[in-house]
């Protein structure tokens, strides 16, 4: 599972995902991406499942990127606790995802391959994404 080696802050603010994403926004390293068209919260469990499901389909084949990084603790109380006694422990990491931002490429592969591979991935999301190739894609799109 994805997480920080260690951080300052062991606990940190919910925060806000107001606007679009104005770095990652564009294919960088391959030839294909999934974009997110929603801002959510993406946990280390559902990255993890993405990649595992796009490496089992492509076999070893290609090469995969993956441009989110969970660096984010969320914090929970435990079930039934009264109100008050401060803040909950960290329980997950997540990555705060804006509307644009690539969260996957692949690279070295035919297109048919590699957007099946992304497809996948793609229901392994929390929220809405789109397939993208590398030359039609502009931060305009949104």
């Amino acid at each position: 599972m994805l997480m920080p080696k260690r951080v300052k802050y062991r606990k940190a603010m919910r925060g806000r995902m107001k606007g679009k994403a104005t770095s990652a926004n564009r294919v960088d390293f391959g030839e294909f991406g999934l974009v997110a068209l929603e801002p959510s919260w993406i946990t280390a469990r559902q990255i993890e499942a993405a990649r595992l499901c796009m490496t089992k389909f492509l076999k070893r084949a290609g090469k995969m990127w993956i441009r989110i990084f969970p660096d984010k603790p969320v914090t929970k109380k435990p079930a039934e606790s009264r109100m008050g006694k401060g803040k909950g422990t960290p329980e997950e990491w997540v990555s705060v995802v804006k509307p644009g931002r690539v969260l996957f490429e692949i690279g070295g592969l035919p297109r048919e391959e590699a957007l099946t591979a992304l497809r996948l991935a793609a229901s392994k999301m929390p929220c809405r994404t789109k397939l993208i190739e590398r030359e039609e894609f502009t931060y305009e799109g949104f």
